[in-house]
């Protein structure tokens, strides 16, 4: 081999090797997208609704908004997505509020007024079992339904097959973030990755009903993520295609609106 070729594949390989560090080591801040919220901040949602603060077993103060109604069918536990905080993400509260559901919605660590930095997924699945254990302390298991959005539809899949809540709910969920990374990032090595979060493996233990709802026109999570969780569906559960939609303001859509209605005041889910 002629020596500037050879000097030519050392430099490459020299090139990669710092970009799967850097992949590695900021990986955080390449999947989580937080806005942080001043402690004294004072939320302007209408309706009733209160924040709850828990404290994680390693001293962590997580915060989190429980919206209420006057006379509750039942309470949702949301799981939002990889950006903002509940400053933006409380506004979609009312949408699950006008059909009889309370809501708790939390923010991860780092997002809001959380405390801390997301340093694994075991942290960060930990900390929304605290969530809905404190659920657990005020309403039936029963009643409760896991909704996850997202990047939250990972995580509200692998608390649903870690307990047993009413129904999980998943918005524009996803195979696995091992799924994503070769589908976004296929130059890199997935075994880089921390935080795999595996939909499909969490499937397997969830014996409540599965209601995925995923737009054909998703530009950040693909539609084809929700088709290869299909196959893996019971019988009963079922996929739900949005026509048209993307993926930010899904929540908003006439389509997701009226799937959502259905799902929420049947009594056969």
């Amino acid at each position: 081999m002629p020596k500037f070729m050879l000097v030519a594949l050392i430099v490459i390989l020299a090139v990669y090797l710092a970009i799967c560090i850097l992949a590695y080591v900021f990986q955080e801040r390449l999947i989580f997208l937080p806005d942080r919220i001043h402690a004294k901040y004072q939320f302007q949602f209408p309706g009733s609704y209160s924040e709850i603060f828990l404290k994680a077993d390693d001293g962590i103060q997580l915060h989190g908004l429980l919206f209420t109604t006057e006379q509750s069918k039942g309470v949702i536990l949301y799981l939002h997505g990889n950006g903002g905080a509940l400053d933006s993400w409380g506004s979609v509260a009312s949408t699950y509020q006008d059909f009889g559901y309370d809501v708790l919605m939390l923010d991860y660590r780092g997002y809001g007024k959380s405390e801390g930095a997301i340093e694994s997924e075991s942290q960060l699945v930990d900390d929304v079992q605290l969530y809905y254990n404190y659920l657990l302390k005020h309403y039936h298991e029963n009643d409760v339904i896991a909704l996850g959005y997202s990047l939250g539809s990972g995580l509200a899949a692998k608390m649903a097959a870690r307990n047993n809540p009413r129904m999980l709910i998943m918005q524009a969920p996803y195979y696995s973030l091992t799924d994503m990374m070769k589908h976004s990032f296929p130059f890199l090595p997935t075994f880089l990755l921390k935080y795999k979060l595996s939909t499909n493996e969490s499937l397997h233990e969830c014996e409540m009903p599965i209601v995925l709802i995923h737009g054909d026109r998703d530009e950040v999570i693909p539609y084809s993520q929700s088709l290869k969780l299909k196959a893996l569906l019971k019988p009963g559960d079922t996929l739900i295609t949005l026509q048209g939609v993307g993926h930010n303001g899904m929540t908003d859509k006439p389509a997701y609106l009226q799937a959502i209605r259905s799902i929420l005041s049947t009594d056969s889910w």
